[in-house]
């Protein structure tokens, strides 16, 4: 766009429109006689995804950002209410990540936003589905190991810019097919969840993002940050919260101690920008430095009850159960690689994160899958992951946590310790107290129709009286039951209750469980 262009009009130019023209006098009969007063023929604001760029600037102080916006009577009110709350409260009541402009990063350049505005324009009144991956703009930015992914038949995603692996088909070229019900990709997803439940699987978890605190203020910054305790002893990690303005559940992040003064924190990869207005919200004390290492750092978690025995054969490293216990660190050797492994998986199975220098991926990449195989093991993508933490009822990052909700609704609660300060600790003891208005549940259903819940769907009692909706879902292979998270309103339903999930707009009969559907005694993390 220009930039003296501002709210001029295109040249009349009716000719171009004339068949729609004639069709509206059709449906309307009277427009035929009216004539034509005047014709506004103006530009359209798209954004890549058609929605709202919304927000503070986070690079910026005091720059808001309300544009974009595409339907302006329907949503052009609802904005600048919250916009008014961001400005004067400091944060919406709402989560409105979705507009959010922090959802975009320096990624989304002219001719990524370009062919995505034009293919969003093009399908705007398609029919779209569960699941759907666009080709326009892509790939944006990529790993080391994309091309090797591709030789392996991997079918990938849009995450915050990166082409991530969703699930490998073994032949190259493969693509998703697109519907309501069960698609191409369901039985290789049901193998990768097997395999790794059975055996051992290898996750890239590059779209992860990574943050590195160095200095001899780098406790004290993150410790005035979270709300956990941050760990002070080398080798140690904890999983933390990060509370929002309003008392809720801005985030959830994995902590370090790597060094005597350095640490490492890992966090949602599609909400690094978003999180970045919180820690700007704390200073850094002097001599400490904060860096966004999420390009320069790749991960892989190498998850399943065979994973210590695959990993013996490329470290020297002591991995016990006695030595290398949950959720502890250490810097160790892998196939010639260095590494941070962190004892920690989102499957909830046995395994380790594994953090190395992106120049040093694809060699470890070969090497993991290499071991893998000698033990029935090989590549998992992000959709056997999203399978696999449902099972064990584990929420994320803009589906079952956010702003919206407070700690106690989401099973966080227990990682706030009030005998220190945190970021916003005063919005939280506000609310800490306040009876839950809505738990996260887990919930078993009856997936008779070929189709499972993948998110918004409304849960019901039998006799019609609203319960709650559906966050994520999937089916849980190696449980055989068709899964699904989501928020129940206790006062309505409570665990062990029969409900009635809506998918397709038919009711299916479900229940909302009293413990994850995998390992809900959690053995299998500590073996």
């Amino acid at each position: 766009t220009p930039l003296d262009f501002a709210h001029e009009l295109f040249p009349d130019d009716l000719d171009r429109i004339m068949e729609n023209v004639i069709r509206a006098t059709e449906r309307v009969p009277c427009a035929e006689t009216a004539g034509v007063k005047r014709v506004i023929n103006g530009p359209m604001i798209w954004s890549p995804d058609s929605n709202a760029i919304w927000g503070p600037v986070p690079e910026l102080k005091n720059y808001f950002c309300c544009t974009g916006i595409i339907p302006g009577f329907s949503q052009s009110g609802g904005l600048g209410l919250l916009a008014a709350q961001w400005m004067i409260e400091g944060e919406p009541q709402y989560d409105m990540f979705a507009w959010d402009l922090a959802r975009f990063g320096d990624w989304a350049d002219k001719k990524f936003t370009k062919a995505r505005v034009e293919d969003q324009y093009a399908h705007r009144f398609a029919i779209h589905f569960p699941n759907e991956e666009r080709s326009a703009g892509r790939p944006a930015r990529v790993r080391p190991a994309y091309e090797m992914q591709k030789e392996m038949g991997c079918v990938f995603g849009l995450n915050c810019g990166w082409e991530h692996p969703l699930w490998f088909s073994g032949t190259p070229g493969t693509t998703d097919t697109n519907s309501f019900t069960r698609q191409n990709w369901w039985e290789p997803v049901g193998r990768e969840v097997n395999m790794l439940r059975e055996n051992v699987g290898v996750i890239d978890i590059s779209n992860f993002a990574n943050y590195v605190i160095k200095g001899p203020g780098a406790f004290e910054w993150l410790d005035k940050l979270v709300a956990n305790k941050v760990p002070t002893e080398v080798g140690r990690s904890c999983l933390t919260p990060l509370i929002s303005v309003r008392g809720g559940v801005a985030g959830d992040f994995t902590i370090t101690k790597v060094a005597d003064d350095e640490y490492m924190m890992v966090g949602s990869g599609m909400a690094e920008r978003y999180h970045q207005r919180f820690f700007n919200m704390v200073e850094l004390p002097e001599g400490t430095t904060f860096e966004v290492a999420t390009n320069r750092i790749a991960g892989f978690n190498v998850a399943g009850p065979k994973s210590r025995d695959m990993l013996k054969r490329l470290t020297n490293a002591d991995l016990s159960n006695e030595n290398f216990r949950f959720m502890r660190s250490r810097t160790i050797d892998v196939a010639g690689v260095e590494c941070l492994a962190i004892r920690v998986s989102f499957t909830g199975d046995l395994g380790w994160e594994l953090h190395c220098g992106e120049d040093d991926q694809v060699k470890l990449y070969s090497a993991l899958l290499t071991a893998a195989a000698d033990f029935g093991g090989g590549p998992v993508g992000g959709r056997a992951l999203g399978s696999l933490r449902i099972e064990k009822g584990y929420g994320s990052w803009g589906r079952e946590y956010s702003q919206e909700y407070w700690p106690q609704e989401v099973g966080l609660a227990g990682l706030i310790k009030l005998d220190k300060d945190f970021l916003n600790k005063d919005a939280y003891l506000k609310v800490k107290d306040n009876a839950p208005r809505e738990m996260l549940s887990a919930f078993e259903i009856d997936a008779v129709n070929d189709a499972d819940a993948s998110g918004g769907e409304p849960i019901f009692t039998p006799d019609g009286t609203p319960v709650g909706r559906v966050t994520s879902g999937a089916y849980g292979y190696s449980v055989g039951k068709s899964l699904a998270l989501g928020y129940a309103n206790p006062a309505v339903a409570k665990p062990g209750d029969e409900v009635e999930v809506y998918i397709l707009g038919k009711p299916h009969k479900a229940r909302i469980l009293e413990a994850a559907a995998f390992d809900p005694s959690g053995a299998r993390l500590r073996a």
